[in-house]
């Protein structure tokens, strides 16, 4: 199963869109989607533009974009890099009506960076 999901909710906007970040501790594929439907029980997360996610598991990395083509790339070689395992992030992206270009794998860093920062700090 499980453990708490965290939600950061809205950590950045850049031209009208706005990034939350969230995550939790899994083990499996089957915790992976408990935790976004727990997320996306939320109203506000369901009806989201993109929820991009990244997992690292014992059985190795996962990932989905979401329509936001690349990001769940991002998420999984930050997760990689900063060793975190058994663990699933979230990006969750409501559109501003504006085209981010490249900026939005930027953004997704920004808000993986946030959720690392508050895991640091918890």
């Amino acid at each position: 199963m499980t453990d708490k999901l965290v939600q950061l909710g809205v950590v950045l906007t850049d031209r009208g869109s706005k990034y939350a970040v969230s995550g939790a501790a899994v083990t499996s594929r089957d915790g992976v989607n408990a935790v976004l439907d727990r997320l996306k029980s939320d109203r506000s997360y369901a009806k989201a533009t993109h929820n991009t996610w990244a997992a690292v598991l014992p059985t190795g990395g996962l990932k989905a974009d979401d329509g936001e083509a690349g990001a769940g790339m991002v998420i999984l070689r930050m997760m990689e890099r900063e060793g975190l395992t058994d663990h699933v992030i979230i990006v969750t992206r409501w559109y501003g009506g504006k085209k981010l270009g490249g900026d939005r794998f930027r953004r997704v860093q920004d808000a993986v960076r946030a959720y690392f920062e508050h895991c640091k700090s918890d």
